[in-house]
């Protein structure tokens, strides 16, 4: 295929039901059409409320390559306003986060609240007196919350949130349910992992049950974990796409069979009795199943990876470059479980960690792979034939299937063809 035909919407041409061409990972037109199509056109994660707590709070985010200042105005509004000065385009925020009511560019002095609107800019009368301009910080048009979690839409139109989310919100609802005040907290700062890969093969990754006995079976015999095992064609754990683009790998049936509370966090409830104590005394008998379910192992399209205990946002840049942030999960009330979670998160996903860098490992292998003339296509076919769809009419397979991947292409070809 050439650009040309790429730009022509033959994307029907590159993506069938098992395979996909390695193109899609390769190409620059194919990423400029994705920024178009998907992350300028749908809902995505930006940040949480918890980052930005109080009045006239602020911290820098991104759609993508579009970097997003996320502010809470005096009012307790939230706004997603884009980082340019209305007058030459300036960057007018340059700290990370901080709490201001108001954003000054420093090239020729333009100020701005922190709801985007135009407070000044000097030497008037070379505009014709104060008050004379109508111009503002862009704004990211649709901004929505569920559960804490901000999402934006650079789209002016289009489905709402819930109906981006569909059940795949159940899953985020999960999370917050583990914290005895229900609600989590973004507070434990965020690492950044640079990989020289494509996007795609880090969403299609979250959720690929057929590598971790592989790709992690060092991490899993240096922590004695048996997460690994679930991951087997033995295990009664799925797979489940959800529609949309968002899948689970859903481990709740191993747990229940097993039955333990906080098994799924690998500890037990005798070392955890403050945290276990608020729970039963928030959720009272409904606590036990709560306990023994643990979090979600989600992926939400395009850029929102919960894993268990700790958090990833992914940030296109370029075709084959990405940036994968990642913080620890804090439950809000459980200080004897944030403890825990923080150190397991730095043991794995931390800059010595060994977790992410198994996986980074494996995307940039795979694009340097992918660049290569055969074959062309990549495979997605596993477990096709054993699928099955649920009560709610989502499409499952088992623990190693591929049924995410289908699900996430899909989802990628009805907005590339659109």
């Amino acid at each position: 295929m050439t650009p040309t035909d790429l730009r022509g919407g033959r994307y029907d041409a590159l993506i069938e039901p098992e395979r996909v061409h390695g193109s899609l990972y390769t190409s620059p037109e194919v990423f400029a059409d994705e920024l178009a199509r998907i992350w300028y056109s749908t809902w995505v994660y930006v940040g949480h409320v918890s980052e930005i707590a109080n009045p006239n709070d602020y911290v820098r985010k991104a759609i993508g390559p579009q970097d997003v200042i996320m502010s809470r105005s005096a009012d307790g509004e939230v706004h997603l306003l884009l980082n340019r000065c209305a007058h030459r385009g300036n960057l007018v925020c340059e700290a990370d986060a901080g709490n201001s009511s108001s954003f000054r560019c420093p090239y020729h002095g333009w100020t701005y609240r922190n709801s985007g609107d135009l407070l000044g800019y000097p030497f008037h009368q070379g505009y014709g007196g104060r008050g004379k301009l109508e111009l503002g910080l862009g704004r990211v048009p649709r901004v929505a919350v569920h559960q804490g979690f901000v999402f934006g839409s650079l789209a002016a139109d289009g489905p709402s949130l819930a109906d981006h989310l569909g059940d795949a919100a159940g899953e985020i609802d999960r999370l917050v349910r583990l914290s005895p005040e229900g609600e989590i907290e973004v507070t434990a700062g965020w690492l950044k992992h640079r990989a020289r890969a494509n996007w795609k093969l880090l969403a299609e990754n979250e959720t690929d049950g057929y590598h971790p006995q592989f790709v992690h079976a060092s991490i899993f015999s240096v922590a004695d974990s048996g997460i690994g095992a679930l991951y087997s064609e033995k295990s009664s754990a799925v797979t489940r796409a959800f529609g949309h683009g968002h899948s689970e790998n859903d481990l709740r049936p191993e747990f229940r069979r097993l039955g333990a509370p906080l098994g799924w966090f690998g500890t037990t409830e005798e070392r955890m009795p403050e945290y276990v104590a608020a729970m039963r005394g928030r959720y009272g008998e409904a606590a036990q199943e709560i306990l023994v379910e643990g979090a979600p192992h989600v992926m939400i399209f395009p850029n929102l990876f919960i894993a268990e205990i700790q958090m990833f946002t992914i940030q296109p840049l370029a075709h084959d470059l990405t940036v994968q942030h990642v913080t620890a999960v804090q439950l809000k009330g459980a200080p004897e479980m944030n403890r825990r979670m923080l150190q397991q998160c730095v043991g794995s996903v931390g800059p010595a960690g060994l977790l992410l860098a198994d996986d980074t490992e494996m995307y940039e292998r795979n694009q340097v792979g992918v660049a290569e003339l055969r074959p062309e296509w990549l495979d997605v076919r596993r477990g096709a034939q054993r699928e099955y769809v649920d009560e709610r009419g989502h499409t499952v397979g088992g623990a190693t299937d591929e049924t995410a991947m289908r699900g996430f292409w899909a989802h990628y070809k009805e907005l590339m063809t659109r």
